[in-house]
């Protein structure tokens, strides 16, 4: 007896197809799954076995051999458990084998027949959905898998006996329709509003342009300057994530188990691992192999307090991601590439104390406490910023006294802020400008002077002339003037207080 159907095995958000082959046939009592598979899915005859006894049904007294081909890639993760009991059933012929040809089938199994979720359904769903055909899945998992596609055939079971039923006749496992949620559902964080923060109004144009460029932005200042508290309200004026975006981040969060209980990630991720995190969790890793905080911020904003506070290892892995917006896990047997997509926002002190540069507080170890603390970031780092900027300490009158001056809302900024991309988008000169050679000569000549006298690097000229660019989308400009290149130097801040 023998029987053949497919599941998948994960290498980071894509998935390859497994075919689950299951032969019953005479001899000694056995049960052996073989094709390289890890604990968990060795460990799987097991919870098979209890789950056939809960339901009245014994395994055979014969050799039931499972191979999981192809036989030479890894097999790992409890959703292989679904597949191979229904492999086995389809052996026993208690249902028509040719009936489960047509399905993806992933899912855990507990030890009474119920159906636990796994991970990763939503990549699964995708692959049956652009081979055209149908998914088995757990019913947990149902909220993640619609999102693959309306006419995507789903049977989201809650137990093993409700899928014996159906595929039986005796009971019918609908394909739900695709919901419909109001983005307000979906929001479960708030992060403040921009009109919290008094004065920094020289940030707060700082974030504003960065939200319409995705641009990276360090923050250099003393303690309590509001670096932490703005960044936070930058997720309140960043426009939300577009569908094709919401899809990349739910895979991501799929693989990770992290998913909200809709199914489906609309807002834009915010990740601000703490500095003690180590290097596996920020890039990714571990027995699996899973997204590190980079992968989770994709197409969002990770933002990194105490910048200088993280390993140099850890820093220094974000260079590679920032410039090709993935991150490649390499493993003794794989090598699994995450899509990262990030925008770095980070923030720091001057110097250990935090006092290097201030007006209201001496720094008693000046200059060597501010060289010291920013040697720990490396200049091909500090390179890949595209705005550093000084935070100066707000005055306690500021904080205190009442202002006349009505502080800007996150509504007021993101209408900006979307009405700028959607102008940077539709303008074709606008895109054909963000090219050196393609400033007018005086922008050009301004450009080398400056790039000559701070000693810019070509990425230092380049993100210059993005920065401007994006200055000149808020702008509602076609072009790049040179007023709009003069406001993106004076946002090079150097670590020395002076202008970059």
């Amino acid at each position: 007896m023998l029987s053949k159907l497919s599941t998948v095995s994960f290498k980071g958000v894509e998935t390859q197809e497994v075919f689950v082959e299951v032969q019953i046939s005479s001899g000694l009592p056995v049960f052996t799954i073989v094709g390289l598979p890890d604990k968990a899915v060795a460990e799987s005859k097991e919870r098979i076995r209890a789950s056939f006894f809960h339901l009245g049904l014994s395994l055979p007294q014969r050799r039931i051999i499972v191979n999981l081909a192809p036989t030479d890639v890894l097999k790992e993760g409890a959703h292989y458990d679904l597949p191979i009991a229904l492999g086995i059933m389809a052996a026993l012929e208690i249902f028509d084998k040719e009936q489960l040809r047509e399905y993806v089938i992933l899912g855990g199994l507990s030890l009474d027949a119920l159906i636990a979720p796994v991970i990763g359904v939503l990549p699964a769903a995708i692959s049956a959905y652009a081979s055209k055909r149908s998914l088995i899945c757990p019913a947990q998992n149902l909220n993640e898998a619609i999102w693959a596609g309306q006419s995507l055939e789903i049977l989201a079971a809650p137990d093993l006996i409700s899928l014996i039923n159906h595929f039986k006749g005796e009971q019918t496992l609908g394909t739900p329709e695709l919901p419909t949620f109001s983005p307000d559902e979906f929001t479960s964080q708030n992060y403040g509003d921009m009109s919290d923060i008094k004065g920094q109004y020289t940030l707060k144009r700082v974030m504003e342009i960065a939200a319409i460029g995705r641009h990276n932005v360090l923050m250099v200042g003393p303690p309590g300057a509001g670096k932490s508290m703005i960044s936070q309200r930058l997720m309140s004026i960043l426009p939300k994530l577009e569908p094709q975006e919401a899809i990349e981040v739910t895979m991501i969060y799929s693989m990770a188990g992290m998913l909200p209980e809709k199914g489906l990630m609309i807002d834009r991720p915010f990740r601000a691992p703490h500095h003690s995190a180590s290097l596996v969790s920020i890039v990714g890793g571990g027995v699996r192999a899973k997204p590190g905080e980079i992968s989770l911020a994709h197409n969002g904003v990770l933002f990194l307090d105490e910048l200088p506070e993280f390993s140099r290892a850890t820093l220094e892995a974000l260079r590679q991601p920032l410039e090709t917006d993935n991150i490649t896990i390499t493993r003794a047997n794989q090598h699994v590439t995450y899509p990262a997509k990030i925008q770095l926002i980070a923030a720091m002190n001057p110097c250990r104390c935090g006092y290097y540069g201030s007006t209201q507080r001496e720094c008693p170890r000046a200059p060597k406490c501010a060289v010291d603390y920013q040697s720990k970031i490396s200049g091909p780092l500090l390179d890949r910023f595209d705005l550093i900027v000084y935070v100066p300490q707000l005055p306690i009158d500021d904080l205190i006294l009442p202002n006349n001056k009505q502080q800007e809302t996150s509504e007021v900024v993101r209408h900006r802020v979307c009405n700028a991309t959607e102008f940077g988008r539709n303008n074709e000169k606008s895109k054909k400008m963000i090219k050196i050679e393609n400033l007018d000569e005086k922008s050009q000549i301004f450009l080398r002077n400056v790039a000559e006298k701070k000693q810019l690097s070509a990425r230092g000229c380049c993100k210059i002339v993005r920065v401007s660019r994006t200055i000149a989308d808020l702008a509602n400009s076609p072009k790049i003037t040179q007023d709009h290149l003069y406001e993106a130097v004076n946002y090079r801040y150097s670590l020395d207080g002076r202008i970059h």
